[in-house]
């Protein structure tokens, strides 16, 4: 009684009945049940707007701090919402008013609203005015920086950066000092945090202070006991790189980076291999030619299978961005050698990584090289036992056949294409037919129609009902390629002569591939071939079948000219809706109605 006296006497409902929704709103954020909390805390905003800027200041706020010890969902939420506040206190005047509620979620145990509250403190910093942040913002963040439990420090080390750049040089000074404190604290979780946001800090930091205090941080964290902390300096170390002049960093961030892609943890290994492409970018051609050529190499040859896949992924664009006098002679000696080994590499994933990228190398290296040393890795590609690695040599067949053309592939990349199509696994065979139209436009209607036409036909009466439709949608695509007169020559006799399968899903398929196919084809193909085996088609003995000619008949009557379809399509669909069946009745009543034969 007296939380619901309270919540009424919030909202004023006592002396105003259209008050009494937010009355209830604000009652359900104190209701025992979970769901009617995360309900009320989703509309805060209504309540708040209901209130007014003062109440929702005055008493909103200060209820919604008092009841913060709740469940996760509820101050996830909380969190998420009290960042879109700032209008609702009396716009950035006001806005330091929503720093309690978000102070209290940010010590929470639970790290999703940790992060949600951190997220919203970052979102109102910029609300601040210089003076507020100075005020009311950076003491937060020192309260937070010095707290007795890690979850109140952890948030701290996110909002350092945020208030950094705004305000006065002694403030500056004793934020620098808390994040150098966070940097060495005893609790694992902090310092982990502290390294994810050193390169975020290091951003908003004076150039003279990335040199003196966040090289030194930098140093200490990419050599901290815990491997976590390792990885995250590494990533750090990227950013770091992009802020030195480029005379500074083989002194100051280059050891630390050797040391990092040698380290004993793979994980860290793993970073600096997935991170390569930003590291290469950052400190430019002469480091990367002296130092980071010959530790790419030792990542490609990882006793770890997970360094050398996200080596294997960094191939092509680590090549790409190589200095262009010495791209060719370094791919050549240094790089290729070792994408060899991993064509063979006994791990599926590296081999998938690797022929994700590999085709890539062929625009880098040009014809000839390509013809030499590439194809005969990517034909011992195309019969590698994992059809993961075989798919993705596939999939990136363009960019070959614009350097050496798909005649010098077709040979071995045929078997290999018949193969996929016909894999066990349904999903793979999905993704060949995919590519069936790039591989045909690559591949012209000869080609196409000596080897592959068999094989788009026999997708269509596949056991799986995906393969089937995805397979009528390719049909589409094939005619859209070769023309209309390919498509009745040789893709509409086969599919009406489905028209008369014992099985009713394969007759159904014919139904589908006409509506598909009515439309790339045009009027007089559809009117003298498609459309008789349709009004034949009404008189299956399976309703399903049935139905699905109404269906038909309403696609392809666009196509159609209006004479055609009063005086042939209106009788059968008249028919149809007299149907016993009650699904036929309605797809041709339905049908009538829309192509207006009413």
């Amino acid at each position: 009684r007296t939380k619901q006296s309270l919540a009424f006497k919030m909202a004023g409902a006592d002396s105003d009945d259209s008050l009494y929704p937010i009355a209830v709103l604000i009652d359900e954020l104190r209701n025992e049940d979970v769901q009617l909390r995360l309900n009320s805390i989703k509309k805060l905003s209504t309540i708040a707007l209901a209130l007014g800027v003062e109440r929702t200041r005055t008493e909103l706020l200060p209820f919604l701090t008092d009841t913060i010890y709740d469940e996760d969902e509820v101050l996830l939420a909380l969190a998420e919402q009290l960042g879109n506040f700032t209008m609702l206190v009396g716009g950035p005047e006001y806005v330091h008013c929503l720093l309690p509620p978000l102070e209290s979620l940010a010590t929470v145990e639970e790290t999703v609203v940790r992060d949600k509250a951190v997220e919203s403190l970052r979102k109102i910093s910029h609300e601040h005015s210089p003076v507020d942040l100075e005020v009311h913002f950076e003491p937060l963040v020192k309260r937070l920086a010095s707290g007795d439990w890690f979850t109140s420090r952890t948030s701290a080390c996110g909002l350092f950066s945020v208030c950094y750049p705004r305000v006065s040089s002694t403030v500056k000074a004793e934020i620098r000092q808390h994040f150098r404190t966070l940097c060495s604290d005893d609790t694992p979780m902090v310092r982990r945090a502290a390294a994810s946001k050193l390169g975020e800090f290091a951003k908003v930091l004076e150039l003279e202070y990335v040199k003196s205090d966040i090289i030194s941080l930098f140093t200490a964290l990419a050599s901290d006991e815990q491997d976590s902390v390792r990885l995250l300096a590494v990533e750090a170390g990227v950013s770091i790189a992009t802020l030195l002049p480029q005379e500074d960093l083989e002194a100051l961030v280059m050891p630390t980076l050797r040391q990092a892609a040698e380290d004993k943890s793979w994980r860290v290994r793993y970073m600096v291999a997935d991170k390569f492409s930003d590291l290469q970018k950052a400190v430019g051609p002469e480091i990367t030619k002296n130092d980071l050529v010959p530790a790419f190499q030792n990542l490609l040859k990882d006793c770890e299978a997970e360094v050398r896949a996200a080596a294997a992924n960094k191939v092509k664009e680590f090549c790409e961005n190589l200095p262009e006098d010495s791209r060719e002679t370094i791919i050549m000696t240094h790089i290729l050698p070792c994408v060899k080994e991993l064509v063979s590499d006994t791990n599926q994933h590296v081999k998938s990584a690797l022929a994700s990228v590999i085709m890539g190398l062929s625009t880098i290296l040009g014809k000839d090289n390509t013809i030499e040393h590439l194809l005969p890795l990517f034909l011992a590609q195309l019969k590698d036992e994992c059809p993961e690695v075989r798919l993705n040599i596939i999939s990136n067949l363009d960019c070959v056949n614009e350097v050496i053309g798909i005649r010098q592939l077709s040979q071995s990349l045929l078997p290999a294409i018949v193969e996929l199509a016909e894999d066990a696994k349904w999903r793979v065979r999905l993704a060949i037919i995919e590519y069936m139209p790039l591989l045909a436009g690559q591949l012209g209607v000869e080609f196409f129609d000596e080897k592959l036409n068999s094989l788009c036909m026999a997708w269509l009466v596949d056991h799986v009902y995906a393969i089937r439709e995805a397979a009528t949608c390719n049909l589409m695509k094939l005619v859209e390629k070769f023309g209309a007169e390919w498509a009745q020559n040789t893709i509409v006799p086969k599919v009406l002569g489905m028209a008369n399968d014992p099985n009713y899903l394969h007759r159904m398929t014919t139904l589908f591939c006409i509506n598909a196919l009515s439309e790339v084809c045009g009027q007089e193909i559809t009117t003298k071939h498609m459309l008789p085996v349709v009004f034949k088609m009404s008189n299956d003995q399976v309703a399903n079948v049935r139905f699905n000619v109404a269906k038909s008949l309403q696609k392809i009557g666009p196509v159609l000219d209006s004479n055609c379809l009063q005086t042939e399509v209106k009788p059968v669909l008249e028919k149809l809706a007299s149907d016993q069946d009650i699904d036929v009745k309605y797809f041709a009543q339905e049908a009538i109605s829309v192509l207006s034969l009413a």
